[in-house]
């Protein structure tokens, strides 16, 4: 099992390497990112983690596992139009 309150801090991490994204990190359960495109109303997406360690958007995407937080992070980037800084 994953400790997925600091493996979602660490995707929040990764993800503000992003220039064009705004993160905020959700303490409650289960602990989640939201994440949005700065330059848009509608792009904007939450992330949680799950317990196997990988990274699900809101509608259940799977953008990528613990072991490449980097990686799922880009993923969602990608997704949300946002350029890397």
């Amino acid at each position: 099992m994953v400790d997925t309150v600091s493996r979602i801090h660490e995707f929040a991490s990764a993800a503000r390497a992003h220039i064009d994204l705004s993160v905020r990190v959700i303490g409650d359960m289960p602990p989640r990112v939201q994440v949005r495109n700065r330059f848009s109303d509608t792009l904007r997406e939450t992330v949680t983690c799950s317990d196997d360690g990988a990274f699900l958007t809101s509608w259940g995407y799977r953008l990528g596992t613990v072991e490449c937080v980097e990686s799922a992070a880009a993923r969602l980037a990608y997704l949300l139009a946002a350029l890397p800084a």
